[in-house]
C-alpha cells in the first residue's frame, strides 16, 4: 500500500518538485500546505504517514509547526528541510522530534534515502 505523504513548503516550485521525486517512487502525496499552521491543520486532517517539512516559512515556520505536530501526536514522522548554514536549526529540529532532515538543493536520491528510513 503506498505511504500518504504531506509536503509542506512555502514555495509551490519546490513541493512541485518533491511531489514528483515521490510519485514517481510510488509515494501518495495527499496534501500539501505553504506555511506551518496549514501544515498543523492539513497534518489533523489527513493523518499522514509522513511530513517532509521546510523549516524556514512564513507566519509559523517548520520548528513551530513540528513541535505542534509532535505535541498532538508523538507518534508522528516529520522529515525537515533547509537550505545549507542552518545546522543550529536542524539540532533543533531533531531534538525536537524530526527523523531526519535533507538538504536543498535536494538531490533525488536523498529524499527517497530519507522517507524509506523513515517509513519503508
Amino acid at each position: 500500500m503506498a505511504k500518504n505523504i504531506l509536503i509542506v513548503d512555502d514555495a509551490a516550485f519546490m513541493r512541485m518538485m518533491i511531489k514528483d521525486i515521490l510519485t514517481k517512487n510510488g509515494y501518495n502525496v495527499v496534501g500539501e500546505a505553504e506555511n506551518g499552521a496549514k501544515a498543523f491543520e492539513k497534518y489533523n486532517e489527513l493523518k499522514p504517514d509522513l511530513v517532509l517539512m521546510d523549516i524556514t516559512m512564513p507566519e509559523v515556520d517548520g520548528i513551530a509547526a513540528l513541535k505542534m505536530i509532535m505535541g498532538a501526536d508523538r507518534g508522528a514522522k516529520v522529515i525537515m528541510c533547509s537550505a545549507m548554514g542552518q545546522q543550529a536549526m536542524v539540532i533543533e529540529a531533531i531534538h525536537s522530534g524530526a527523523k531526519d532532515f535533507i538538504v536543498k538543493p535536494f538531490q533525488p536520491d536523498r529524499v527517497l534515502e530519507a522517507v524509506k528510513k523513515v517509513i519503508g
